[in-house]
């Protein structure tokens, strides 16, 4: 029988990437609705959670998560967290909607687990497992047939939408690796909070974010708001709680649930559709998860 910590860990993860798939169909909708920007979206999103993110923080620490800013080679690499990892991510995967889809998006996404594998056996100068070797071949080829759609001779996604979806991967293992040292310090909720306002005004000044776009209504706005709230700042940290609990092996295979939410939520709400070769290639990429995690057992 699961344990209550195995339980809330399971949960946790669930509800953080459904949380992430929900938020991913909500921008796809505004981008198609609403003259949006990449740019904008993203500066709204991490400016909105990051507020909420640091407040929580602030609460739970009783003030003390600003001692990061005394500490200078902390702070500089939450700069860095900030700028190069978060930005950068959340950037690229709204960009990635825009010019694709949310289910395209977020599955592209995926392959930061066999990115991340092999940026560590490069570190550690170590050979690729024969699992893990199968696992980027799986990656180049998922991603291949999405490109495709089965049009071996041309691309049949946008060369945007499948580059952004690339780098938001990319993205993800820069965030991943320069928030290791801090997180164990500082805690996920100080470093993920401070990385999203930081890195929210930044964006939010170089793009003028403070004029909103014209012709957005009560929906819109509502929308807006999930998608910094549950999509960014609750599903960010409720993920992160699952890890706590199961670590970050099982977490990276529930979070299959993201592309699962999204490709459900896409279809019923806004009639997207996928061919057999999508499909294949999503089922490639999301079994490159499974593989690695396997590979990080034996």
């Amino acid at each position: 029988m699961m344990n209550k910590n195995v339980f809330k860990g399971v949960a946790c993860a669930a509800l953080g990437s459904i949380g992430w798939g929900i938020s991913g169909v909500c921008g796809q909708y505004l981008f198609a609705n609403y003259q949006l920007s990449a740019s904008w979206l993203t500066a709204f999103r991490m400016v909105v959670s990051g507020i909420l993110l640091v407040t929580y923080s602030i609460i739970s620490t009783k003030g003390k998560c600003f001692a990061i800013f005394k500490c200078k080679k902390d702070l500089w690499q939450l700069l860095a967290f900030a700028l190069f990892g978060l930005v950068s991510c959340q950037y690229f995967f709204l960009g990635a909607i825009k010019y694709g889809n949310s289910t395209t998006a977020t599955v592209l996404q995926s392959l930061n687990v066999v990115m991340m594998a092999v940026v560590m056996a490069c570190y550690y100068k170590k050979p690729l497992g024969v699992t893990r070797i199968v696992a980027v071949i799986l990656a180049i080829l998922g991603t291949y047939f999405i490109a495709t759609k089965g049009n071996f001779d041309r691309l049949t996604i946008s060369p945007l939408g499948l580059t952004f979806g690339v780098l938001t991967a990319v993205g993800v293992v820069t965030y991943t690796l320069i928030s290791r040292p801090l997180i164990p310090k500082w805690g996920n909720i100080t470093i993920t909070g401070f990385g999203m306002l930081i890195g929210g005004i930044v964006l939010f000044v170089a793009t003028k974010a403070w004029v909103f776009p014209s012709g957005l209504d009560f929906f819109a706005i509502v929308l807006l708001l999930i998608i910094a709230t549950i999509g960014t700042a609750v599903g960010f940290s409720i993920f992160l709680a699952g890890v706590k609990y199961i670590g970050p092996a099982k977490a990276c295979l529930i979070g299959c649930l993201e592309p699962a939410t999204a490709a459900v939520l896409s279809a019923l709400w806004l009639n997207t559709s996928f061919g057999m070769w999508e499909l294949v290639g999503f089922a490639m990429i999301i079994g490159t998860v499974f593989l690695s995690v396997k590979s990080d057992g034996e």
